[in-house]
């Protein structure tokens, strides 16, 4: 007997957003890596198929049979590698969603910069380089402190700060290095980072929540809290430039995070991306606001839910933060009991498993204050140079307010220890 549920495909992404499914009515074909997912998505979906998330012949090779056999009524993604393959696939398809166009215009930095052009806001000098005689010359011009960076760069990986020429030409031989034949150089914008957390439907963009990043020496993101722990004066200015980037480049619907630097002549934008903010956004945005853009990724688009005419207000704050203990193997752990004996609920990832991305979020759900552990002893610390080497664990947490629940992630984090061994050292406590 055919299913009279309805049927979407969701390609990539992790547990919390599709964990909404059953509740929704919906059945969901879940296109995946294979060892890139959680086991526990297996209960939320009617399959799991496997792609290459970043190829759109290969999403069609797996998508475009099943959807002659019962039709999906949308192709959706909040992966960043699978965005502009997932609009090809909704084209091809004929299905409603994001043109091509409009996210590859947040995909690629250099088509957002054009467009903000167009649209009059954030300006930032900028030029595409390929090579290390043409980032110089932008050096030169800039006359100070530059940034380089690939187009179409994730995670803050192959982000380079330089100032002279010996530092231009470095640069320039790890990004070739790295395989990027072209990159965006940028003037650097010094100041804060701040995030808006917008929700589109029918071209009508809804900005919820500012979050406020702490970023460490490689420009990886370690901490977020919502609302922000600075830069609420500029939010009305925040929300504008935003939406006005999403109408430039035509974007329809679902979740955007939309990036900046509040410099002293106010927010510049740094990028924009056509998915929920990573790094657990999405848990504290609903810890805060009691709004979820993992339940509305799913039913504002099928029009089961309507998206709010209005942004609710704060009732709270979340704030997560991620563990950066020293690199070598785990030997140990401690604290554990103490935080238990807290209220803090810890989980811990099964042995043997590397687990992908942020893990945990929906089984600490439901936690005031919760730490996720995805690594075991015998497992090995790498150095973090990108926001995938974040893969250690956090604390995340609800507070009163945004300094409340900062405080408690704090608190957390001086209360747990690894223990690690590098190569030809003795044992190490680190946090």
């Amino acid at each position: 007997m055919t299913s009279t549920r309805r049927r979407v495909a969701v390609v990539g992404g992790h547990s919390h957003s599709v964990m909404s499914a059953k509740e929704l009515g919906l059945d969901v074909v879940l296109v995946h890596v294979p060892g890139m997912y959680e086991e526990m998505l297996h209960s939320y979906c009617e399959r799991i198929v496997h792609a290459d998330l970043s190829d759109a012949d290969s999403l069609l090779d797996v998508l475009r049979p099943l959807h002659a056999e019962r039709p999906f009524e949308r192709v959706l993604t909040t992966s960043e590698a699978g965005a502009v393959p997932t609009a090809v696939v909704v084209e091809e398809l004929g299905l409603p969603g994001n043109s091509v166009a409009a996210v590859r215009s947040l995909y690629d930095k250099v088509l957002t910069r054009e467009a903000l052009g167009r649209a009059g806001v954030s300006p930032v000098r900028y030029q595409v380089v390929d090579s290390a005689d043409s980032l110089i010359a932008f050096l030169d011009a800039i006359g100070g402190r530059i940034v380089v960076k690939p187009v179409d760069g994730t995670a803050s990986a192959d982000v380079h700060i330089l100032d002279d020429k010996e530092a231009a030409t470095a640069a320039w031989e790890a990004l070739s290095a790295a395989g990027y034949r072209r990159a965006l150089a940028e003037e650097f914008l010094d100041g804060p980072v701040i995030s808006v957390e917008t929700f589109s439907s029918g071209g009508r963009h809804l900005p919820v929540a500012l979050m406020t990043s702490v970023l460490d020496e490689f420009l990886v993101e370690m901490e977020h809290s919502i609302p922000g722990a600075y830069g609420a004066e500029w939010t009305a200015e925040l929300h504008a430039q935003t939406v006005a980037l999403l109408d430039e480049v035509g974007l329809q619907e679902g979740p955007t995070h939309t990036e900046f630097i509040l410099t002293e002549d106010g927010p510049r934008m740094l990028e924009s991306h056509s998915r929920m903010g990573g790094g657990g956004t999405p848990s504290i945005l609903r810890r805060a606001y009691g709004l979820d853009f993992s339940r509305l990724f799913l039913s504002v688009p099928l029009g089961i839910e309507e998206l709010p005419e209005r942004a609710p207000q704060a009732t709270g704050a979340g704030h997560i933060r991620f563990f950066a203990p020293e690199p070598g193997v785990i030997t140990g752990f401690d604290g554990i009991e103490r935080l238990k004996a807290d209220g803090v609920e810890v989980r811990q990832g099964p042995v043997g498993a590397k687990l992908p991305g942020v893990p945990g979020l929906v089984e600490l759900s439901g936690a005031a204050t919760g730490v996720m552990l995805q690594m075991n002893v015998g497992d090995t610390v790498p150095a973090i140079r990108a926001g995938w080497d974040r893969a250690m664990g956090y604390v995340i947490a609800t507070g009163e307010d945004t300094p409340a629940a900062a405080r408690r992630c704090a608190e957390v984090d001086a209360v747990l220890r690894f223990h690690t061994t590098a190569a030809a050292e003795g044992a190490r406590e680190t946090r």
